[in-house]
């Protein structure tokens, strides 16, 4: 026993006597000669805009972190911190950089349509090279909200509906932002923690009411996996969740981020969310939101002067421990040596590179990638159909919009620098390529203008074929940007009509922040492109997928429905206890039958059970056959193998494609009812013609593990939640896309 104790005891000492890490020692000596006053400046951010006469006295005052504030201003006031502030602690310039910097990449939504990780990483590092040079060290960005309701604006800055693409997507994107070298170039906030992309009705800012084991099914994987992808920072939603706003739910922010995750980073609120808890009925000042907000760890308040107005006082008055403050200040401490703003404080204003070449190169790129060709009759490309680029009618509203086909949050972008796609067509006319009619007139009307489509018309006699640039404004998406009616805005759908009456070709291209319902206008015309907001080259990025110098490769990376009354819908649904077998339309009920029940099957009259286009949807140029997925073994043994999917893919047509294999599966029986179908991974696969290619999967045990809540505990409980697989039978898909393919099965054995 004797022995046992000095082993123990000098263990104690062995571990004691370990050297503290230098970062944390240069932090205690930091924050042993600090004032309360400078902790709580440190922990506040405010934007720069909004105080032009006080940020002096701020900064000199030990203010923590200024928003939107760059260049040569940026350095200014980084030299009264540096140099003027007590302890010279230096400033972090943060930013909203969210696709692109000056160049502009396609929004999120589109950069996930890609399926290509590596592509949305260099995007990411890219745009931080640009952001860095005005002195952004920060960005709230990636967005990994999973939204199935695309009448939600913000759905363009995230990357779709589904969890493992979302968090897949986020991590490329936290790597390319921070880099891979020691000192990490831009930090990324991961955003917003967490659900806000569930707000009810696809209403901005609303509320939210997600069961703890769907919250950490669906909502908070990507989150966790853009955090083990080494994200600096987090951020609070607006929103509250389960009647609890995100800004001050412990449960959230202390018991899970802090204690389970064992996250050391900041955690930031979103603009004034604190202020947000007072309307929400949560408190019933700023003073008490202060008070929640810090007892939630939140580190640091953005825009919202509520820890300056009232942290103070919480202190003296001992609501408040002034630890609770050095954690804190720490996280933030921790971050700016992270970043190495103590060495480098300073932007280079001078001589700034921006638009280089590598990033135009990427920008269209990621623009050609994320384009998904959802319907083509054999008109496209233009290249090889009987109407070999004669003469082309070039109209809609985003033919030559600079402005618009950038989409939404790019605040730092110059109009002037993007190429549009009739300036793309232009410049194949002056090549001799091609022959080019411009529209003039109207573009967003938002009546039915009968002097523009006579005017259409008149044009589309004199070409042989039109190509229609459709979609959405830059401001019908983005942050308070909700929609009840998803269709083409204006008279674009009249406009479509009149095009195809001509009796002309007539291709469509989408540039749009969401998903629209547009299946009448797809009928009408003979191809459509659905592009997004593809950014500043996205213009070349089409007149090339339209004539055939590239072959669409997209994929949707969330469903379309066919009508707003079908949302939300998704692919990874749940069956009911009456699954769709046989689906009865409205036109299809006898007179009179309409007020009886006409069958127990879960679908909609006017619709059917179907979307529009279902996830992972996309076509190209080119035809691929799937064989039979063939596993390496019926059964996997709990945790001591891995089992091996794979499938054979064959271009069967006459041009060189790529086809993007989906790795799905299905647990049939579970103690808590499974999707019918989940992703678990994807590639790309550039395939010749005539040729054939073997795709292979890896799944484990792990692949196969969902949330459960533990036996014997009551609902709600925190920290009473397994993540485990259960034994049982599997399908597993290799598929072009999540409506299709047949399955192999396999059994996990435990």
């Amino acid at each position: 026993m004797k022995n046992h104790l000095l082993i123990f005891l000098s263990l104690i000492t062995l571990v004691a006597c370990q050297p503290k890490d230098p970062t944390e020692q240069k932090i205690d000596h930091l924050l042993s000669q600090m004032t309360l006053e400078e902790k709580i400046a440190q922990m506040s951010q405010l934007a720069g805009e909004q105080y032009p006469e006080d940020l002096e006295t701020y900064v000199r005052n030990g203010l923590g972190s200024m928003l939107n504030v760059m260049g040569e201003d940026a350095n200014y006031y980084q030299r009264i911190a540096v140099e003027e502030s007590r302890l010279g602690i230096p400033i972090l310039f943060a930013r909203d950089v969210i696709h692109g910097y000056r160049t502009i990449y396609p929004i999120p939504l589109g950069q996930a349509a890609t399926f290509d990780l590596d592509l949305v990483k260099e995007a990411a590092r890219l745009t931080a090279q640009e952001a860095m040079q005005a002195g952004i060290r920060w960005t709230f960005s990636p967005m990994v909200d999973i939204s199935r309701d695309p009448r939600w604006g913000r759905v363009a800055e995230g990357y779709g509906e589904d969890t493992y693409l979302t968090s897949v997507m986020g991590a490329a994107t936290v790597q390319g932002y921070q880099g891979s070298d020691s000192i990490i170039q831009l930090a990324a906030c991961v955003k917003h923690f967490v659900g806000y992309g569930a707000s009810e009705g696809g209403r901005d800012y609303n509320t939210t009411w997600i069961p703890e084991v769907q919250l950490r099914e669906t909502y908070l994987p990507p989150f966790k996996a853009s955090l083990d992808a080494g994200s600096l920072s987090i951020m609070c939603s607006f929103n509250e969740i389960n009647g609890v706003p995100t800004s001050a739910n412990k449960h959230l922010n202390v018991n899970l981020l802090r204690h389970e995750w064992q996250y050391d980073g900041v955690l930031v609120s979103d603009y004034a969310s604190s202020q947000n808890m007072i309307a929400h009925g949560n408190c019933k000042d700023l003073r008490e939101a202060t008070l929640l907000s810090i007892n939630a760890q939140m580190d640091m308040d953005m825009e919202n002067h509520a820890y300056f107005k009232h942290l103070k006082e919480l202190v003296e008055e001992g609501l408040v421990r002034e630890e609770q403050l050095d954690v804190c200040v720490r996280d933030i401490l921790r971050m700016k040596f992270r970043l190495g703003l103590f060495d480098n404080p300073y932007c280079a204003v001078e001589n700034p590179v921006y638009y280089s070449s590598e990033a135009l190169a990427a920008a269209q790129r990621a623009a050609e990638e994320s384009a998904v060709l959802l319907k083509n009759n054999g008109i496209l490309p233009l290249s090889s159909s009987p109407h070999h680029l004669t003469t082309v009618l070039i109209c809609g509203p985003l033919a030559n919009s600079q402005n618009d086909q950038n989409g939404t949050w790019c605040f730092d972008k110059v109009d002037s620098a993007t190429v549009t796609p009739l300036m793309a067509f232009r410049e194949l006319a002056k090549q001799g390529k091609i022959c080019v009619i411009e529209q003039t007139g109207k573009h967003w009307s938002r009546e039915e203008s009968q002097t523009n489509i006579m005017q259409l018309t008149r044009l589309a006699k004199q070409a042989d074929v039109v190509l229609y640039f459709g979609g959405e404004e830059s401001i019908l998406s983005g942050e308070a940007r909700c929609r009840a009616h998803l269709d083409l805005p204006g008279d674009q759908s009249a406009q479509i009509r009149a095009l195809k009456a001509t009796g002309k070709p007539v291709v469509l291209t989408v540039m749009a922040g969401r998903p629209l319902c547009i299946g009448e206008d797809i009928e009408r015309v003979d191809a459509v492109l659905y592009a997004f907001h593809g950014g500043t080259m996205q213009g070349p990025a089409l007149a090339n997928l339209i004539t055939g110098v590239v072959a669409p490769s997209g994929r949707l990376p969330i469903t379309f429905p066919q009508a707003v009354g079908q949302i939300p819908m998704y692919y990874n649904k749940k069956n009911s206890g009456r699954p769709t077998s046989n689906p009865v339309l409205y036109e299809d009920i006898p007179v009179g039958a309409a007020q009886f029940s006409i069958g127990a099957d879960s679908y909609w009259l006017e619709y059917g059970d179907k979307p529009l286009y279902p996830f992972g949807y996309g076509l190209t140029y080119t035809t691929f056959e799937y064989g039979p997925v063939t596993v390496s073994d019926s059964i996997l043994v709990s945790s001591s193998s891995c089992l091996i999917a794979s499938c054979e893919i064959t271009n069967t047509g006459t041009t060189d494609g790529v086809a993007v294999p989906q790795l799905y599966i299905r647990d049939l029986v579970g103690s808590i009812t499974r999707p019918i179908r989940e992703l678990k991974g994807f590639q790309r696969v550039n395939i010749p013609a005539g040729e054939s290619r073997v795709v292979s999967f890896v799944l484990t045990e792990a692949d196969l593990a969902y949330w459960h809540l533990a036996e014997g505990v009551d609902l709600g409980a925190d920290g009473h939640y397994t993540y485990l697989a259960e034994a049982g039978d599997f399908h597993v898909w290799i598929a072009p896309h999540s409506a299709e393919g047949h399955p192999a099965q396999f059994t996990l054995k435990k």
